[in-house]
């Protein structure tokens, strides 16, 4: 039997890490952030993907990460290491438009019913309350691949309506995605710390899916800012293994991106 490691002895970070990793099929190519993101996809690497080829928006293809030396940004020189191409970013971005790339991989402020994410500022607009990031490449990624998004799960990003659309899920559900133009791509999953969200095929509304151990239906509707759709069967996940938490540590020795 596998040693696993219940949701209360490993921290958030390495919870969304090890969920996240899971999702990451073999052969396919994923545009990715640092932080969850990139800790996830090269635990994939390690455990069950190897021919996973990363992403960075900055002009990477395919390069494998070197464990303890995590880059602090997708610009930085160490997320070349090993690339099978370090073309132009805009060439990278033209694998988007080309139809070439499986998923999208990244976190945001606030994600909304239909899976919209928003980056780019908390409040009124005019006088916003935060300022945060933006764009960068997300607009491209979630307009054209299909998304995988992790976050901690609490009210306050969890909201019906994002304050701002930085990167599209399915904007007003139904069809308005395609109907805005956006043919390609979708909203895949949503994984927080404490269960994991798809999206139900006809009103594109996020759908409960499968509660880590130790979470009950009600924990995630109080963490919640809108109603999400609650089928009659919920999974239950595999908790991260010893192996796994393992690997992503040896990944993270220094806690760059798990504390």
């Amino acid at each position: 039997m596998t040693d696993t490691v219940t949701k209360s002895k490993c921290s958030t970070a390495e919870l969304l890490s090890v969920m996240s990793s899971r999702i990451l099929e073999d052969g396919t190519l994923l545009f990715a952030g640092v932080g969850i993101p990139l800790l996830a996809a090269t635990l994939a690497q390690r455990m069950h993907a190897p021919h996973l080829t990363i992403l960075f928006e900055g002009g990477v293809v395919g390069p494998y990460i070197e464990s303890g030396k995590l880059p602090p940004s997708t610009n930085e020189a160490r997320t070349s290491r090993m690339a099978n191409m370090v073309p132009s970013p805009t060439d990278v971005l033209a694998l988007l438009q080309r139809g070439y790339v499986d998923y999208g991989f990244m976190g945001g402020a606030q994600v909304d019913q239909y899976g919209n994410l928003n980056s780019s500022f908390i409040g009124d607009p005019a006088d916003p309350k935060i300022r945060l990031p933006g764009s960068g490449g997300g607009n491209d990624i979630a307009s054209l691949a299909r998304m995988i998004v992790a976050m901690p799960h609490e009210k306050k990003r969890f909201v019906e309506k994002v304050d701002f659309v930085t990167s599209p899920g399915y904007l007003d559900g139904g069809t308005t995605r395609r109907d805005s133009g956006l043919i390609t791509g979708s909203m895949h999953k949503v994984i927080t710390d404490l269960c994991i969200m798809g999206f139900d095929e006809e009103t594109k509304r996020m759908k409960l899916e499968a509660l880590h151990v130790g979470v009950e239906v009600a924990d995630v509707i109080e963490n919640t800012g809108f109603e999400p759709i609650l089928p009659d069967k919920i999974g239950v996940t595999e908790p991260p293994t010893t192996e796994e938490l393992r690997i992503l540590n040896e990944i993270d020795p220094d806690g760059m991106y798990l504390t």
